[in-house]
């Protein structure tokens, strides 16, 4: 049987702790009084600067800068907004976040154009698309911003890097190591390797660079052909015998280590380049009747001096420093390719202020060449093993004008061609006796006693 008085007091004594407790909550005003929940985006709606992620316009989901196709895909299909060019706009995080913040302030009428689809079908089956552009002057100017911000920020990072004196980094084909400034290296690469990525002053982020090239490598995969091989050796072999010790410029991939994909706004290096080309094209048709082409003047091996004509170079060599170059290409019978490997030989050598004779090294440039011309060394050239050599085909400075004037010696052409080409008898009235008295015949007959090797 209940006992219902007993009910009754715990009935109270329930009500008075629930009143209690009520009483307690209205006066401690920071009681949690509903549930609380974690935003669902891993920044939340309103991300930070240095957040890794890029809200959507219109809602509160938000994806990596790395999916950044995921969120126009997003933004196309859950709210009929296309932007137009994404690729030219510099910093799309910015872009995103700006127009965030405008389209909170005002309709979105009020930035972008209405394109409506099915606009023959029933209003129901109807879709209207808003298009942001840079037609509007407000979305053209914010890109032109941020490709300024951009560019002020890459030409302070490619400053740092030209006077870095603490880079320190190996070489991907001979493993020698690096430390000082960056050019050490890509000029080692460039004169050593045949491995010419440009200029060490147009490139920026190096360090990356390096590191993207490196990985390829790693991953046995061809720099140019971007082919994958079963094993290290293959893919040497492979890059020497094809010549494709050098970049794929397609690869857009690389775009961003060169400064000249920054200079110019929503212009890639190939667009400035066909626009440069297409100029020359159409001024092909112009009046040409007052040009005046200045003479190209070729600097002396050893000091500054300039001279329009190789004649006169020679002659300033041998007045003022005692070399005789047109007496030392007769003495050696140096051929053109020869001439060439000399030239950048010496270049090479004075740029390292030391003598190619005694291989002694000072400390300027004005130093070691009065010790040459001192000791005679300028006027004899070191045994050819030393410059005669591949890597000498490679100009020591790009715009060097000597090489180009160079040429065979007719006169050694002359001679050479007299003892090499053999003079064959146009009287061939005796057939028969000209075919017994063929050398051919004496090879014939050693080779038919000559023993066999297999």
């Amino acid at each position: 049987m209940i006992n219902w008085e007993n009910e009754r007091h715990s009935l109270l004594l329930d009500s008075w702790n629930l009143v209690r407790l009520l009483n307690s909550l209205l006066v401690n005003t920071e009681c949690i009084l509903e549930p609380l929940s974690l935003p669902e985006s891993p920044a939340g709606v309103d991300a930070v600067e240095s957040s890794p992620y890029v809200p959507c316009i219109f809602c509160k989901e938000c994806y990596v800068l790395a999916e950044q196709n995921q969120l126009l895909k997003h933004m196309i299909i859950e709210h009929k907004l296309v932007i137009a060019d994404v690729k030219l706009v510099a910093d799309f995080r910015s872009y995103i976040l700006y127009w965030k913040r405008r389209f909170a302030e005002q309709p979105i009428t009020d930035f972008c154009s209405v394109i409506r689809t099915n606009s023959k079908a029933p209003l129901e089956e109807q879709d209207n698309y808003f298009l942001l552009c840079d037609v509007l002057p407000e979305d053209r100017l914010l890109r032109e911003q941020l490709q300024q911000k951009r560019l002020r920020e890459i030409l302070e990072q490619q400053q740092q890097e030209r006077y870095d004196t603490s880079f320190h980094s190996v070489c991907m084909f001979c493993d020698q190591e690096f430390t000082g400034n960056r050019s050490l290296l890509l000029n080692h690469m460039a004169r050593e390797h045949a491995f010419n990525i440009g200029l060490p002053d147009n490139i920026v982020n190096c360090y990356e660079f390096l590191a993207v090239l490196q990985g390829k490598l790693d991953n046995l995969q061809c720099l140019y052909c971007e082919k994958v091989f079963r094993d290290k050796n293959t893919l040497k072999d492979h890059m020497r015998k094809k010549q494709h010790r050098r970049i794929n410029a397609k690869n857009k991939e690389y775009d961003k280590f060169y400064i000249i994909n920054y200079l110019e706004f929503g212009k890639s290096w190939e667009e400035v380049q066909s626009e440069d080309d297409r100029e020359l094209l159409d001024n092909l048709e112009e009046d040409w009747s007052d040009w005046e082409e200045h003479p190209v003047c070729a600097v002396c091996l050893f000091c500054e001096q300039q001279a329009d004509t190789t004649e006169k170079l020679y002659l300033h060599m041998q007045k003022s420093h005692g070399f005789h170059f047109p007496k030392i290409k007769s003495e050696h019978g140096l051929n053109f390719y020869q001439q060439v490997k000399l030239v950048n030989f010496i270049r090479r050598e004075i740029h390292h202020c030391r003598c190619y004779n005694c291989q002694e090294k000072f400390e300027s440039k004005g130093g070691l060449i009065s010790h040459m011309e001192e000791t005679k060394h300028i006027a004899f050239l070191p045994a050819r093993s030393t410059w005669d050599q591949p890597q000498y085909y490679f100009p020591t400075y790009e715009n060097d004008t000597l090489l180009c004037t160079l040429s065979d010696s007719e006169d050694a052409q002359t001679e050479d061609q007299s003892e090499e080409v053999p003079v064959v008898s146009e009287d061939v009235s005796s057939l028969k006796a000209l075919k017994q008295s063929s050398v051919l015949n004496q090879l014939l007959c050693k080779e038919n006693k000559s023993p066999e090797k297999f």
